[in-house]
């Protein structure tokens, strides 16, 4: 599996293993099957995981396959993982959260994944009425400075915080974002500050929950309640976009393309984003090994200048989404910032 350097001397597989598929709200979860599909994943070269200390049990279950597997590691069979979890405090938090209560989440991920040190923690931030954005984001870099933390991220953030960010001496190691032939608004603004600074993007909704797969191409619009949060996520995308209609026009150029190179819709998607500027790594929620064998097909092709040229076509005739990166989400009373669940650190 291809690799990148996410910083000088730390290298990410450029497929992250997401793990929000595995926490509430996706269905029953099998701990011994997900501690089985993650060895598969390391030993198939897919070495980086993607969690959060929100996703409930995720964290912990890691900690476990580390444990598990340790004498592996310390010989060798199973190459180094590195483990990208996020700093998400609640909304009932953000008007009054101290250093004191940021160390205390960090330290509990500590022992949760049980290491010394969390290899990248991704800050995230629900509203920017309460502005100790900032100021937590300095708290954190102080806890990387005293070795808790190896490399600072962020998630979600808009263009006008980062500056604020960068401007109070914050080192951003990595941006993770939405971006996917659907939703391509980091592109408005972010990217050229994303090259200014060296910030690559760590990418979510790639595959759109799984909506830019074949399983939905030429079927009818589904009507909710949907099966999991990522597919009633990912078809409010969808409407922004512009209309399902235009969605499966998509999924035909998409199919048409993967014909070309004797893939699924899925690879084309997580290819399109992968050859765009600053992208390190896609994060795709893969729920068990049954994907291992399209993830490594990644490898096999890269799209061309008449396959993207067909894809332009059809974003050109997109509606949106529109505005600020994560403006949408960010606002409770939306559609989108309704599904939302807010206060999922609380003990």
């Amino acid at each position: 599996m291809e690799r990148i350097a996410l910083q000088p001397e730390y290298s990410i597989s450029r497929v992250v293993k997401g793990g929000w598929h595995l926490a509430g709200g996706h269905g029953n979860i099998s701990e011994e099957q997900a501690l089985d599909d993650m060895y598969h994943f390391v030993k198939a070269g897919i070495t980086t995981f993607d969690c959060a200390d929100i996703y409930t049990g995720v964290e912990e279950l890691i900690g476990k396959f580390r444990k598990t597997h340790a004498d592996a590691f310390r010989a060798g069979d199973l190459p180094p993982i590195q483990v990208h979890t996020k700093y998400v405090p609640d909304y009932n938090a953000l008007a009054t959260l101290s250093k004191e209560e940021t160390t205390r989440i960090i330290d509990r991920s500590l022992r949760r994944l049980g290491v010394e040190r969390l290899d990248l923690v991704q800050f995230a931030w629900w509203d920017y009425q309460f502005p100790r954005y900032l100021e937590t984001a300095v708290h954190l870099t102080e806890l990387r400075k005293a070795g808790k933390i190896r490399f600072l991220g962020i998630t979600n953030f808009d263009t006008t915080r980062i500056k604020e960010m960068l401007d109070a001496g914050v080192q951003i190691a990595s941006n993770q974002v939405q971006y996917s032939v659907l939703d391509q608004r980091v592109e408005r603004q972010m990217t050229d500050l994303a090259q200014e600074h060296s910030i690559p993007y760590l990418c979510y909704g790639t595959v759109a929950g799984g909506f830019l797969s074949d399983r939905y191409l030429n079927v009818p619009d589904p009507k909710p309640p949907f099966e999991n949060r990522s597919l009633t996520k990912y078809r409010l995308i969808i409407e922004e976009f512009g209309s399902y209609e235009l969605f499966q026009q998509l999924l035909h150029v998409l199919r048409k393309i993967a014909d070309k190179y004797e893939v699924a819709i899925a690879e084309v998607a997580c290819h399109y984003v992968l050859q765009k500027p600053m992208v390190a790594g896609v994060i795709v929620g893969a729920r068990n090994r049954r994907h291992l064998e399209s993830l490594q097909r990644l490898d096999t092709f890269t799209l061309d200048a008449d396959d993207l040229g067909q894809i332009a076509e059809i974003v050109a005739q997109s509606q949106g989404p529109n505005g600020p990166f994560y403006e949408l989400e960010r606002d409770k009373t939306g559609k989108h910032g309704a599904i939302m669940k807010y206060n999922l650190n609380e003990d």
